[in-house]
């Protein structure tokens, strides 16, 4: 146990990406402004939730692996994680789209987001004594009804089998947050508000969660782009 281990599990996730942010083939470097752009605005309503859930015990954090610093309650590190997790998220969507052709998936946007929908309504609908269970369905269903319905995104596709990808770095990622591998979580859960189905110690919530905060922040992303390339 070190108090540098939710540090370093962001500085693991980011140092990569931004390394190869650099790369000739890549220069994803250009593109940095953009990113922060949107990773900070999306960020403050995922912050003011943290903020909130960790004030009304939803979830807490064992400051053992934290440097001990706060801010509005929460661990800087959990503040670093809204900027580490988006940036690695996005320069592989980047990546992927880059040197892949991946038009074909676009063409599943309507059908993944609908679909969505409908299970996020029902999770509501049966699940809403459980605040992160419901809350995180609403968000999700939110989102994909501005990203198809007022947006007109057609990368939703695209972006979910990205998303797929990207889970092969979600769950060790935040395996080791939620405990995998340590005496004790550094994020721990209040069983009562989530549903309990977990993938290794992951709560099924924090993928969801996750693929929301991904989608925005690919949207706002490519808003804050100035290539023709980038909008669609």
């Amino acid at each position: 146990m070190t108090p540098y281990t939710y540090l370093l599990i962001n500085f693991l996730t980011i140092i990569i990406c931004f390394i190869f942010s650099f790369h000739p083939k890549i220069r994803f470097d250009r593109h940095f402004a953009a990113f922060i752009k949107a990773a900070v605005l999306v960020a403050t309503p995922f912050l003011l939730w943290d903020v909130w859930f960790t004030n009304m015990g939803v979830w807490w954090f064992d400051y053992r692996y934290t440097i001990g610093s706060t801010l509005l309650g929460l661990p800087v590190e959990e503040w670093l994680f809204f900027i580490c997790i988006p940036f690695s998220c996005v320069f592989t969507y980047h990546c992927l789209d880059k040197f892949f052709d991946l038009k074909w998936a676009e063409k599943f946007s309507t059908h993944i987001a609908w679909f969505s929908i409908a299970v996020c309504i029902m999770v509501v609908l049966f699940f809403h004594d459980r605040i992160y269970t419901t809350l995180t369905a609403m968000m999700t269903a939110a989102a994909l009804v501005y990203l198809k319905l007022i947006a007109k995104a057609r990368w939703i596709g695209k972006a979910s089998f990205v998303y797929l990808i990207l889970m092969l770095g979600f769950i060790p990622v935040n395996g080791v947050l939620t405990g995998t591998g340590l005496e004790s979580p550094i994020v721990n859960y209040n069983a009562k508000e989530i549903l309990n189905i977990r993938i290794l110690s992951i709560p099924i919530e924090d993928s969801v969660y996750g693929y929301t905060l991904f989608l925005l922040n690919i949207y706002l992303f490519k808003l804050f782009q100035k290539t023709p390339s980038d909008e669609t």
